[in-house]
């Protein structure tokens, strides 16, 4: 299976970094752009796709993920997200004075949309390599 990032996709369809998109364009035209991205991507086969973490928050994308494939959740707690993303520059949502709490809202916020997914992996604790394993010997209960 070929892995496909939606964020990089997003990027190279408007040579434009996402902080960019941002900071030039507004979230609401990148949610669309996001969106559009999801719909060519969910029509093609043997993918692996990592979605944006607000992709989720539209209920057509959460229909087309449900509908294309099988939905799993990276869940973490807020502290564990922010010690792996504190050095990122390049996710304009938590470009704040307090990220921790900015985390801990988006997570609240986007929990019901979380929910919805097929499988659910807390990857806290466990390599890269484990949430692979846990997300292969989940697969057969979906």
């Amino acid at each position: 299976m070929q892995f496909v990032e939606t964020d990089d996709v997003i990027e190279k369809k408007e040579n434009m970094r996402i902080t960019d998109i941002f900071s030039k364009k507004g979230e609401k035209y990148f949610r669309a752009i996001e969106k559009e991205v999801l719909k060519e991507i969910s029509a093609r086969d043997n993918l692996i796709v990592s979605c944006g973490g607000g992709l989720v928050i539209d209920e057509n994308n959460v229909s087309i993920m449900k509908n294309t494939g099988v939905v799993v959740c990276l869940k973490a707690d807020d502290k564990t997200i922010y010690e792996r993303v504190k050095k990122d520059k390049s996710r304009p949502l938590l470009n704040v004075s307090d990220p921790v709490r900015r985390i801990r809202e988006l997570l609240k916020s986007r929990a019901p949309f979380y929910d919805r997914a097929d499988i659910f992996i807390d990857t806290a604790d466990i390599s890269p390599i484990g949430v692979a394993a846990k997300i292969v010997d989940n697969l057969d209960n979906v």
